[in-house]
């Protein structure tokens, strides 16, 4: 069905002339007419009925019309979403680790509720490798992903990423081995991320500098857990410096430059004309 039909229709239920209707549409009354008459022909039933020298819809016309509110509404809104100068409205997926989300993404969504309060996001808090999953398969509109600078990401040929900010990271240890350094924890057990190989390979490459290899024998994805081991001593571990770890638990500055986590944000390649995913990026980077 021609939605300009649908709109004929509508506009006849609620005036009731199709003198009327052609003012109010900018057309002829003919115009009317005829594609009041098309459209009964594309559903197979008659639309109008004569009422004196006017007409009126038929009960068939008058469900018709009903349906062409909605019909209509779903078109508006559909031109509008897809409008790149439209106010941007919609449902924002967004999956993202854990910090991100609660440094980058939670503060964007308070500030533009304001702005833009017709911007619905949803949140799923995934590791790196599982939003590039979701990203691919368009589960998601946008990812918030991290690497290390000894440990870069590989981006695929679709990404469109824009870096977000970067931390400094360094070795969780018990309180009392504060002073140590890197080579004084060759013996040590480890502890690495169990959903991303990026912090693991960000170890090998700062002890391979110190001359051992890791003997990683934890995996945990929660930083909470991280620190009841170290606290423990069960092991020691990659940490953010500057978070309030537990106490008893030290982060130790690296030595030679260090290790740095950075964060992203990730969109499939064109997709930034959307203003919802525009407005949320913007801000993410600080626009």
């Amino acid at each position: 069905m021609d939605v300009r039909r649908l709109r004929m229709l509508l506009e006849l239920a609620r005036l009731g002339s199709m003198h009327e209707v052609a003012d109010a549409l900018g057309t002829t009354t003919s115009s009317v007419s005829q594609g009041i008459a098309a459209l009964a022909r594309d559903v197979r039933t008659p639309l109008v009925e004569p009422d004196g020298r006017r007409v009126r819809l038929t009960p068939a016309g008058r469900r018709l019309a009903d349906h062409a509110v909605t019909i209509l509404a779903a078109v508006e809104s559909a031109r509008l979403d897809l409008d790149p100068g439209a106010e941007p409205v919609g449902v924002l997926r967004v999956a993202g680790f854990a910090s991100a989300i609660r440094t980058s993404l939670v503060p964007a969504i308070d500030d533009l509720r304001t702005a833009h309060p017709g911007i619905d996001v949803r949140i799923l808090e995934h590791e790196p490798p599982e939003s590039f999953d979701l990203l691919a398969r368009d589960e998601v509109d946008l990812a918030l992903v991290y690497d290390y600078d000894l440990a870069p990401a590989e981006w695929r040929d679709d990404h469109e990423v824009t870096p977000l900010w970067t931390r400094e990271w360094g070795v969780g240890v018990p309180t009392r081995d504060r002073r140590l350094v890197m080579a004084d924890l060759a013996d040590r057990d480890w502890i690495v991320n169990s959903r991303h190989v990026a912090d693991e390979r960000a170890l090998r490459s700062l002890t391979a500098r110190a001359g051992f290899v890791p003997r990683v024998v934890h995996r945990i994805d929660s930083l909470e857990l991280v620190d009841d081991l170290v606290v423990d001593g069960r092991g020691v571990a990659l940490l953010p410096r500057g978070r309030a770890s537990r106490r008893g638990v030290s982060v130790v500055r690296l030595g030679d430059g260090g290790v740095h986590l950075r964060a992203y944000a990730v969109t499939r390649r064109g997709r930034d004309s959307w203003p919802p995913l525009r407005a949320v990026v913007k801000r993410l980077a600080g626009g």
